[in-house]
Formats: structure tokens, sequence, C-alpha cells
């Protein structure tokens, strides 16, 4: 037991390391993300999800670390690794609007001036332009609208980046008006 402790001693204190700060950075993500959802005033399941995110983000770059540090034979990884991404990008190229629009999804986390209970009007040709939205939720994918009929309207994340979108009011009490 001895010997195998005395051989991989770097490797072990190497993976202490790695798993240390690992905890470390998602403690202090996890904080500084529900900081900024408490001062936006943001929905703590939002919160909550964009944390997921960002900790399989931490989770992916450790194990890559620990692979770098156990000395993994590259050239077989390599090839298990080649694999699975041919067929992740087949996939994932046919549905690259599913990863915009989780992409989307954190921007408009960490950068959107609307919140939930406002209401919005979507500079879309594909919309009536002259309707207001109440935003009812906010999800990974898409945004629910709701209509002054009570219609849903599900609205990918990655188009709210790209149209104009202005502010009617953030009042929730207040009926939409149409026009």
């Amino acid at each position: 037991m001895d010997q195998i402790i005395t051989q991989y001693a770097t490797a072990i204190i190497g993976t202490l390391i790695v798993i240390f700060v690992l905890l470390i950075l998602r403690l202090t993500i996890a904080m500084i993300v529900r900081r900024v959802g408490r001062s936006k005033n943001l929905n703590p399941k939002r919160t909550e999800l964009v944390l997921r995110y960002m900790t399989t983000g931490l989770i992916t770059i450790a194990l890559v670390a620990l692979t770098l540090i156990w000395g993994v034979n590259v050239m077989e990884l390599g090839f298990i690794f080649s694999s699975v991404f041919a067929v992740m990008g087949i996939a994932l190229f046919a549905s690259w609007s599913i990863l915009s629009n989780v992409t989307a999804g954190i921007i408009l986390f960490l950068n959107f001036p609307f919140k939930i209970g406002d209401r919005i009007r979507i500079l879309d040709k594909d919309l009536d332009m002259d309707k207001e939205f109440l935003i009812e939720d906010i999800k990974a994918f898409h945004i629910h609208l709701r209509t002054k009929k009570g219609h849903l309207i599900t609205y990918p994340n990655s188009l709210m980046l790209q149209k104009g979108v202005f502010q009617i009011e953030n009042n929730p009490q207040k009926p939409v008006v149409e026009e």
C-alpha cells in the first residue's frame, strides 16, 4: 500500500488540489450568481438553472485536468473523444438552435433589462407589432409571453437577443391594453 501511495503521490496531491479548487470555484460562482439574481430580482429557478450550467462547465474542466494529472494515454483517449464528439457534433448540428437558445438564456440572465411581470413589445415582423405581451416566465430555451386574450406564446431566447424589445411598463397589476 505504501508503495502505491509513494508511486502516485504527485497524482494524488494534484487530484486533491483540483477537487479543492473545484469546490472553491463552485462556491464562489454560486455566491456571485445568486447575488446577481437577487440584485436584479430574478426568478430563483432561473438562478439555479444558470448555476447548474456553470457547475457542469466546472466539472468538465476538472475532468480534463484530472485526465492530464493521471497521465491517461492521450492517443487512446483521442480516439474515444473523437468518436463521441463526432456523434455529438452531428446531434448538435441537427439542433444547433437548442444550443444557441441555452447560450442566449445565460446571456439574458446576466444582462436582460426585463423581468417576469413586465409588459413588452417585440419588433418582429412575424408578430403583431402593436401587441403587448406580459412576460410570464423565462426558461432556459424560451420565454413565455401572455397576450391579452390569454394566449401563451413561447418565444425563443435567441430571438429576444436579435429583435428589438421595448418595455411598456413593469406593473403586473395593470391589465394589457390592445390598441
